[in-house]
């Protein structure tokens, strides 16, 4: 077991960036008004458990496909580039529908375990040791469960401007990122 605190810190910041939990305090308190108590530990365990699920369990799915991980990790910066030209530039590229209920659906999957995540994962599985990403993964759970319980809090302190300019700082880094996985991978294909 090779723990590496660089690894483990890129893979917390992208993580954090596609997830976006801070630029999803807006949708998590609009849920909880609609629908009332959101279970926070319920969702978390279940985001955990998808995201680990795909990091093992992706390159199975990948092999099935006949895609190689490489392949996979430059279609993912593809995903993660327009992400963060969401955040950024505050566009909608990806449509998504507008969730009935406060589940493990909405919350869970897609908000916290959505594409962006899991395609990051296995992005990151072609650069980085798996240790490292399971670290990563586990501070941005623990993340997460502190916003999902602090929602109210967290939107009181930071406000909207506040959160709008966090969106763009973490757009920008994941640009950054989706530019490094592209070509760190386009190179192993030819």
């Amino acid at each position: 077991m090779s723990l590496n605190i660089n690894e483990i810190l890129s893979v917390t910041m992208v993580l954090f960036a596609v997830i976006d939990i801070l630029g999803s305090i807006p949708i998590i308190i609009s849920l909880r008004q609609r629908v009332g108590h959101i279970q926070s530990e319920k969702a978390t365990l279940v985001a955990l458990i998808i995201m680990i699920a795909f990091l093992f369990g992706g390159n199975k799915i990948l092999s099935l496909l006949g895609v190689d991980v490489n392949s996979f990790a430059v279609a993912g910066s593809v995903v993660i580039f327009f992400l963060a030209l969401e955040m950024v530039l505050g566009l909608n590229i990806f449509k998504e529908e507008t969730p009935t209920t406060a589940s493990i659906v909405p919350i869970a999957f897609p908000l916290i375990a959505g594409a962006g995540t899991l395609t990051s994962l296995l992005s990151l599985r072609a650069e980085y040791a798996i240790e490292n990403i399971i670290v990563g993964i586990l501070i941005n759970i623990a993340l997460v469960y502190l916003v999902l319980k602090n929602t109210a809090r967290f939107g009181k302190i930071l406000g909207s401007g506040g959160i709008s300019i966090l969106r763009k700082v973490f757009g920008v880094v994941l640009l950054a990122i989706a530019v490094k996985l592209f070509t760190a991978n386009i190179k192993e294909l030819f």
